[in-house]
């Protein structure tokens, strides 16, 4: 049988998540779902907006979801997949070049890009999203509904909270918990916990605004 994967979002991160899906072979045939794009010739095929998606899996129309909504909108994202949770199976892809302990686990609707590292005992929570080259040391755990830009590093031990987004090459030591809905920019290094949600940037990093999207 082949396998169909439904995309909910066909922007730019849908569409990378379609082609890692099809050129590492996890799944043989993708559609998306879109609420600000319709069906067009020549484009992705779009069946409609999310409103659709579970008449859709009714009909068989594909087996399993994955949420191609991007960083900016993470609030969105987590309410979308609480919503279908129960009503839709959630598929995941790990590409085959990054490596997985045997002992890590790799939750429903996750989107683990090419290159990147889990080590024993690590946690990737619900819904999240680790783009290239991240790293994830021992005995950490990620929550639900997170992005990680290219080059993010865990070190062990490092409790994340859920809906945070972490920017390129963000740095956390060991042994640390991240408040939920924290942001880090690019090249920020966290050496002790972050207990209030908001925006942080630096070296070592500092409190900027409230958090956003």
């Amino acid at each position: 049988m082949r396998k169909k994967l439904a995309i909910l979002g066909a922007g730019h991160l849908g569409q990378q998540i379609a082609h890692y899906a099809i050129t590492d072979h996890h799944y043989e045939e993708i559609l998306f779902f879109d609420d600000f794009a319709a069906p067009a010739a020549g484009k992705p095929k779009i069946l409609g907006g999310s409103g659709l998606i579970e008449r859709e899996f009714e009909k068989n129309s594909f087996d399993e979801i994955i949420l191609g909504i991007g960083y900016k909108h993470l609030r969105a994202r987590k309410d979308f997949y609480e919503k279908l949770k129960d009503k839709v199976p959630f598929g995941k892809v790990i590409h085959s070049t990054s490596w997985v302990d045997p002992s890590a686990i790799v939750e429903a609707g996750c989107v683990i890009y090419p290159r990147c590292c889990i080590d024993a005992q690590a946690v990737i929570q619900a819904n999240s999203v680790l783009n290239l080259s991240c790293v994830v040391a021992h005995d950490s755990n990620v929550g639900k509904h997170c992005f990680f830009s290219p080059g993010v590093t865990l070190a062990g031990y490092v409790n994340v909270g859920e809906v945070c987004f972490f920017g390129i090459h963000s740095t956390v030591i060991d042994n640390l918990k991240i408040a939920p809905h924290t942001q880090l920019g690019g090249g920020s290094v966290v050496i002790e916990d972050i207990r209030r949600p908001g925006l942080y940037a630096g070296n070592p990093v500092r409190w900027i605004r409230e958090p956003r999207g």
